[in-house]
């Protein structure tokens, strides 16, 4: 059996289909019968987004949403593609994202696949997840020669309105580089298109007539002479054969287009869109006949959130706000976060973090990597109190705007510890080269900074961008064995995001980074986003 009840293994279901053959004989297959319309509802890169945002999205909104669309549709399947939850909100993450799986067993969940941030609390954790998880767990190109994570497949055969569909998971294969070193354990993640094309051949084996995809690879630009959109999901797209619909995930991005016979879609993270895909499907032969997808914003104006959802989540949101709902002081304005600007170029937010830490600690330089960033402020926590100024519907407007402690654990979901340790200069060109040598694709490894500033030149090749780096008092720093004093996370100081330039054992564990931009939150009562020019591109 699946985890999803009433759907069988394939195995099963093709015995039964081939009896019913027998028993209505050929006059009946004669006959011909109309289309069936299999109906996919999907999410990317929902990370336990609880509540809405703005007014889009939350478990019980979507759950809702669903609801109406199963209604109409009841030849239904319902995905997400990795990092369903990791880089959580305070109401999942608070509870060792326990609130996010349960509310995706009540919102219906078919399937998932593994994206890094599932590793961030280590496979020991994400082996609870799955076995608390009603749902599929499926990642074709994850090798595990230990068996330490149990309950996880290749892939999932489902019966659905007499159409047999095969499902096949797929993990980024960059993941153990995004996430704390030794968060995988024993686990490898291995080339995911021979790996996808083995699990989709077995599931055909198995009957399965339609084959979807679930990766955890996302758009990340487009063709500048042509418009084409590019990235890890084009190219998976393009390599892979055999499959009618990949669902995409990652990268923040909207996204449908056909490539390589296969429909390609992708949703904005986070639930503010979500993909309804309409295959039509002869079942006399399994062809797709048509296929489309809308994206659908779900609104919570426009839905009765479902209250199984809400009664859920009720006695978590409860236990949280006597912690986060302290107050800690006011921004004049927002501190911006999204459309990946914490990965492109200098944000207030990242100067906030870093000067909060460079601050507390006394040293000359402090970095944080863009990637560890996963709100604006003030954020998307929802504190009880409606009288607060807040950029949310449903409280007093702004700004200024109050923030509380659940703000900052919102920014700054992971748990870092500040690092204190000494870092040269040729160790910190090499570190702000491979910040920089991404662009201009996006990348959560982009540094944000503080005690310094540098020029680059993003038309140079990766490697070799960084022109100058300084003290913020004009003090040149040189690529040689000179010595500088550091904060950062340990999730850098260990080597996470590919800095393995720092990954030396140097540095002292310090406070979790979250309570040291409260306390500098505190401290000051009133903050206001500032960008000094501290990082710049010669060619912009």
């Amino acid at each position: 059996m699946n985890k999803r009840s009433g759907r069988m293994r394939v195995g099963v279901l093709a015995a039964s289909a081939m009896i019913l053959s027998a028993a209505v004989g050929s006059a009946a297959l004669a006959q011909p019968r109309s289309l069936v319309d299999l109906q996919l509802l999907s999410v990317s890169d929902w990370h336990a987004q609880l509540d809405p945002l703005s007014g889009v999205g939350g478990a019980a909104v979507l759950s809702a949403y669903w609801n109406a669309d199963r209604a109409a549709n009841p030849n239904t399947l319902t995905f997400t593609a990795g990092d369903a939850f990791g880089g959580s909100p305070p109401l999942s993450a608070f509870f060792d994202e326990e609130p996010a799986v349960r509310a995706m067993n009540l919102m219906g969940f078919t399937a998932d696949t593994l994206g890094n941030h599932n590793f961030d609390r280590g496979v020991g954790h994400l082996q609870r997840m799955v076995d608390l998880a009603e749902y599929d767990v499926l990642a074709a190109n994850l090798r595990d020669p230990e068996a330490s994570l149990t309950g996880v497949a290749p892939y999932a055969v489902y019966e659905v309105g007499g159409v047999t569909v095969g499902v096949v998971g797929v993990i980024n294969p960059e993941a153990p580089t995004l996430v704390r070193p030794g968060s995988f354990g024993p686990l490898t993640v291995t080339d995911p298109v021979p790996a996808a094309n083995q699990a989709r051949a077995r599931a055909q084996a198995q009957g399965a007539e339609v084959v979807i995809a679930l990766t955890h690879m996302g758009v990340t630009g487009s063709d500048p002479a042509t418009g084409a959109a590019t990235g890890p999901l084009i190219d998976f797209a393009d390599e892979v054969g055999g499959f009618d619909v990949i669902l995409g995930d990652h990268t923040d991005t909207q996204y449908a287009g056909i490539h390589n016979n296969a429909l390609v879609v992708q949703n904005k993270s986070k639930g503010l869109t979500y993909a309804r895909t309409t295959l039509s499907i002869d079942p006399e032969n399994g062809r797709v006949a048509q296929r489309s997808a809308q994206f659908v914003v779900p609104l919570a104006s426009k839905v009765t959130p479902d209250q199984r959802v809400v009664d859920l989540l009720k006695p978590y949101r409860d236990r949280i706000t006597a912690v986060y709902d302290t107050p800690i002081g006011v921004a004049t304005a927002m501190f911006p976060r999204g459309g990946n600007v914490e990965r492109l170029r200098e944000v207030a937010l990242g100067n906030l973090v870093t000067d909060a830490m460079r601050n507390r600690y006394g040293t000359q330089l402090a970095f944080v990597n863009g990637g560890g960033l996963r709100a604006a402020l003030p954020s998307s926590y929802s504190p009880k109190d409606s009288s607060l100024r807040r950029s949310a519907l449903g409280y007093a407007a702004g700004p200024p705007y109050d923030l509380v402690l659940g703000d900052v654990f919102t920014v700054l979901p992971f748990g870092n510890a500040a690092v204190t340790r000494t870092v040269t200069g040729a160790q910190l060109h090499a570190a702000l080269e491979h910040s920089v040598g991404a662009l201009p694709v996006a990348n959560g490894k982009f540094l944000q900074v503080s005690g310094l500033r540098f020029t680059y030149d993003s038309r140079l090749p990766a490697g070799s961008r960084v022109v100058a780096v300084e003290l913020e008092d004009g003090t040149p720093i040189l690529r040689d064995a000179s010595t500088y004093t550091a904060a950062t996370t340990d999730f850098l100081s260990t080597g996470g995001d590919g800095y393995t330039m720092l990954a030396n054992g140097h540095g002292v564990t310090r406070e979790v980074v979250a309570d040291v931009v409260a306390d500098h939150i505190r401290a000051r009562e009133t903050i206001s986003p500032l960008v000094e020019g501290r990082i710049r591109d010669l060619a912009s």
